[in-house]
């Protein structure tokens, strides 16, 4: 038998793949050039902190002053800023030593941004240490919390539901013997927690005779924070 011949203008090699026309080389250099977890993590840490990472750090630095600012701390405040910093350090870390080790000139070139989340850790930490945003925070509260105290009835425990005095939503407030006591809601974090406010001088760090459970914790100046134990 005899070949056919081509057929004239024909091209042999454009002739139809019975498979469909696919590369059969195609997916196995997709395998070859697909990055393994060591490269991955090499490209994540060559690069500096950005758009995502350094905002994170402020944020969770805001919510750890937020649940320093109220007396006795604020659980979800306290869970969320201590997670979210627990998981950010580590991720910082990790990524700094990958860097300082395949990277180094990256992390000479990108000081700033690398030294930005460390800073606003240590100013977290250094304002909590302080109780400046406690401190703060009562002291632009002072006037309108006073101005609640002169306004309530002496003899008994007034409930208020949340309302506003200044920064601080107040669940209730008490005046007993020259002492007034405000409950702040959603203060403390496993008991309840408020602000105190006396004329005469508290011991602090100790259960307080004819206190109950209180124990109090001096602000400035006639204000204090007190936790029921």
């Amino acid at each position: 038998m005899t070949a056919s011949a081509p057929t004239p203008g024909s091209n042999p090699a454009s002739r139809s793949d019975p498979r469909g026309g696919q590369d059969p080389v195609a997916p196995l250099l997709q395998i070859a050039h697909r990055p393994t977890l060591a490269r991955r993590l090499i490209s994540w840490a060559s690069r500096p902190p950005g758009r995502l990472y350094l905002p994170a750090c402020v944020l969770v630095g805001l919510v750890l002053i937020y649940e320093d600012s109220m007396p006795g701390g604020h659980l979800p405040a306290f869970v969320l800023g201590m997670g979210g910093g627990a998981l950010l350090a580590a991720m910082g870390a990790l990524r700094l030593g990958i860097a300082l080790s395949v990277a180094r000139p990256m992390v000479r070139r990108y000081w700033l941004r690398w030294i930005s989340a460390p800073l606003v850790a240590a100013v977290a930490i250094v304002l909590s240490m302080a109780d400046i945003p406690l401190q703060g925070r009562v002291s632009t509260s002072a006037d309108e919390l006073l101005n609640v105290r002169d306004t309530t009835n002496r003899s008994t425990t007034i409930p208020l539901n949340g309302e506003m005095a200044g920064l601080y939503p107040l669940k209730s407030v008490t005046i007993k013997d020259g002492l007034t006591l405000y409950t702040v809601q959603g203060a403390g974090l496993l008991s309840p927690s408020g602000l105190a406010y006396s004329a005469e001088p508290l011991e602090t760090d100790v259960f307080v005779r004819g206190h109950g459970g209180r124990v109090y914790e001096h602000i400035g100046g006639r204000w204090y924070s007190w936790t029921e134990y």
